[in-house]
């Protein structure tokens, strides 16, 4: 794995001690909870390398801080409860494959991180996206991480990635008038390069609808780093080099077209959601949420600290 552009890393793990400092003040004398550091970026924006590079670092002198590293992926449907979901919805586009919104399971995610937070052993659910010919499917039990077990220090440290954490559902009106504006733009046939534009009124309100479940995610996160692409576009060409890496990796993964289609379906909620999430997932400005954005070479082009 390549490293981390050096400012990128820097400035995340300044962040990061800067935010842990203020936790345990916050907590004075007594044992602080872990920590919960939230990654959210689009498709393919280097989230999992970025990430494993802060838990590296991190769990090394000088900062020794136990570090368990989760991924909003590992939460999805298994492959069964999908292809139910999909069948129960023929109609709608955006929720025949995993990634939207309604397509985790909030109640595993939940019970694992309300886990961690207590310090109990937990066990580190794991999906495997290769499966099933690159529509996924949760891995067995069995070969699930566990931590907080005997002989291993208590986890200090979550940080949980995801390409929606963060989102927050937005109110019927704006819903609506988002996707008016889209609409129009891609009847115009004058530079649109979106996908809201392309769907029914009523599939993307079932997507707002099951965001608001997600709250229960976010609001876990004592802090957020943003790693928002420059332009959103990235997301397509970002996406094929991941694939063809896991190709590389597994021996199997998706088509070009079907990577296409594949990003499409996420494409509605980059335009739904993101610029809410440019002005904070926790109201305010309270500092601990970072935005970075980047270029399409991946390196950051500004900070901005919310």
């Amino acid at each position: 794995m390549p490293d981390e552009p050096k400012d990128k890393l820097d400035i995340c793990i300044s962040f990061a001690l800067e935010q842990l400092d203020a936790h345990r003040e916050w907590h004075g004398k007594t044992e602080p909870t872990p920590f919960f550091l939230g990654i959210n970026g689009v498709q393919g924006i280097g989230k999992t390398s970025l990430v494993s590079s802060i838990a590296r670092t991190l769990v090394q002198a000088p900062h020794t801080i136990p570090t368990v590293v989760l991924s909003i992926d590992d939460f999805y449907l298994t492959h069964d409860e999908q292809s139910q979901l999909a069948a129960n919805h023929p109609s709608n586009p955006l929720i025949q494959h995993r990634g939207q919104p309604s397509t985790h399971d909030l109640s595993l995610a939940t019970s694992v991180l309300s886990s961690l937070k207590a310090g109990l052993e937990t066990s580190i659910p794991t999906y495997d996206k290769s499966a099933f010919n690159g529509q996924g499917d949760r891995v067995p039990p069995s070969r699930w991480t566990r931590v907080n077990i005997t002989q291993q220090p208590l986890i200090k440290l979550v940080i949980l990635e995801g390409w929606c954490l963060g989102f927050r559902a937005l109110d019927d009106s704006q819903l609506e008038a988002c996707w008016e504006q889209a609409v129009h733009a891609c009847e115009s046939g004058i530079g649109y390069r979106g996908r809201l534009g392309h769907n029914r009124l009523e599939d993307v309100q079932f997507l707002n609808e099951a965001l608001k479940a997600y709250d229960v995610v976010t609001d876990q996160l004592d802090a957020l780093i943003h790693l928002d692409a420059e332009d959103t576009q990235y997301v397509y060409e970002w996406r094929l080099e991941q694939e063809a890496a896991l190709r590389r990796e597994k021996g199997s993964g998706m088509t070009v077209a079907e990577i296409v289609n594949f990003v499409n379906g996420y494409y509605p909620s980059y335009e739904l959601f993101t610029e809410r999430l440019r002005a904070g997932a926790f109201g305010g400005c309270r500092g601990n949420q970072l935005r970075l954005i980047i270029r399409k070479d991946r390196g950051v082009k500004e900070a901005v600290q919310l």
